[in-house]
């Protein structure tokens, strides 16, 4: 499979035009699976179950309408957007599963760096403990499935501008907040999250080294 790291800001539209064209190939046998890691402009995504309250002040900063799962989100810089292709069918894997490895791959990310990723029943997403019945999110999940290929994925907080978090719901939840790693204390570069992703994604999906190409 292809491992894709795209350097600057990606363009939303252009991205979701290049994943769907990816996954017409995948399903085609004419391209690999892909991973393709990237960082967009600041913007706000809403998902298929998103409510209009959930959008509570824009900004000025752009909302798009998208076919993945889930509720309202935000993308920017500082936060890692690692978009999956994978042939569900020819890995004979089901959604559900499909997400947990997600979700996995995300815990198994968190732990290189010391920190303990969990789940949270009714919410989702990757959430930390914070002590003192607090806990944050610090990554999200939002999957699209057309004919059995992936794309969509994943979003990992490292040092994106948290305030903009108070312009949404983020994914409908008002009773938690929002995090990062370096709000954790852990000022780890985008360069070192990737390796890290990269591994922990051969510990959790097991299956020939990607192929790294940087665009």
């Amino acid at each position: 499979m292809e491992w894709r790291i795209s350097d600057g800001l990606t363009d939303y539209d252009q991205a979701v035009k290049c994943m769907e064209d990816r996954v017409a190939a995948i399903r085609a046998g004419e391209a690999e699976e892909m991973v393709w890691l990237l960082q967009h402009p600041s913007l706000y995504t809403a998902g298929t179950s998103a409510k209009e309250a959930d959008l509570l002040d824009a900004g000025g900063l752009p909302v798009h309408q998208t076919g993945r799962g889930g509720q309202y989100t935000y993308h920017g810089p500082g936060q890692r957007v690692a978009y999956v292709m994978l042939d569900l069918q020819r890995r004979e894997l089901d959604i559900r599963c499909y997400v947990a490895m997600l979700e996995d791959w995300l815990i198994a990310t968190l732990n290189r760096f010391s920190l303990r990723g969990e789940r949270r029943d009714g919410r989702v997403g990757i959430w930390i403990d914070r002590g003192n019945g607090r806990e944050d999110k610090i990554a999200a999940i939002g999957v699209r499935v057309r004919r059995w290929v992936t794309y969509h994925g994943i979003s990992l907080n490292v040092e994106p501008d948290l305030a903009y978090y108070a312009g949404i719901v983020p994914c409908g939840i008002q009773e938690h907040g929002v995090t990062s790693l370096v709000d954790l204390g852990l000022p780890i570069d985008m360069t070192e999250v990737d390796v890290q992703l990269a591994h922990a994604w051969e510990d959790i999906f097991a299956k020939k080294p990607a192929r790294a190409i940087f665009s």
